[in-house]
């Protein structure tokens, strides 16, 4: 009788291992999204972006991003699913923090303590050949950054034939919901530069170009 007993325990016991494992097992699968490393120091941008907006902005904004998108996903077909087919396919808040994830990701490693001046190979052709030179390019890449009304994100995309595009994105959204590849993006929600320029978002727009690694945006063409 104590054989038989131990035997049914030892039974139970090994199941609920078993069970306890696939669950375990289970949550493993689910993907979790992480803040991003920048590639510099915080206060390498100085003083086109100061350290305090760094650390605010990635540390703090961009970490409740990805905090929110984690606790968001788990249950839902995005689970598993990447980062850009998420911000193509969901809506509502999965959708506002995948998107603003994916923007800051393209955001903060587009810049370089030692970045500024033009692209040069085939994204200069191509913004000549679009724009007619790199300045009339920037004119109408600041005025789309200044002239969106609220937040949201200028960006310089590339569509399936290789030709690019300017556009306004209110919010978090990114041009993958078009079908583009976006390229380069500017941020223009306050808590992006209130810290540095207070009201003057066309002075915050003006400076980023100082610090744009062009190599950086090149390789996403």
């Amino acid at each position: 009788m104590l054989t038989l007993c131990l035997s049914l325990l030892l039974l139970v016991t090994n199941n609920s291992n078993n069970s306890s494992s696939q669950i375990t097992d289970k949550k493993e699968e689910i993907m979790k999204f992480e803040l991003i490393k920048l590639p510099y120091a915080a206060n390498a941008l100085e003083p086109v972006i100061s350290k305090a907006t760094i650390e605010f902005h990635h540390g703090k904004h961009l970490q409740a991003y990805v905090n929110n998108l984690n606790n968001l996903i788990p249950g839902t077909k995005f689970e598993n699913a990447p980062l850009e087919q998420i911000v193509a396919e969901s809506d509502g808040a999965i959708f506002n923090n995948a998107g603003q994830i994916l923007n800051h990701n393209l955001y903060f490693t587009q810049f370089s303590p030692k970045g500024g001046g033009e692209p040069k190979g085939k994204l200069a052709e191509a913004i000549k050949a679009t724009w007619g030179s790199f300045d009339n390019f920037k004119k109408e890449f600041n005025a789309a950054s200044v002239g969106l009304f609220g937040s949201g994100w200028a960006w310089l995309s590339v569509d399936k034939d290789g030709k690019l595009h300017i556009t306004k994105e209110p919010n978090g959204s990114n041009p993958v919901r078009a079908g583009l590849k976006p390229l380069l993006g500017f941020d223009v929600w306050e808590h992006a530069y209130y810290l540095d320029y207070q009201n003057r978002r066309a002075d915050h727009v003006n400076k980023l170009w100082e610090i744009i690694d062009w190599d950086v945006v090149e390789k996403r063409l």
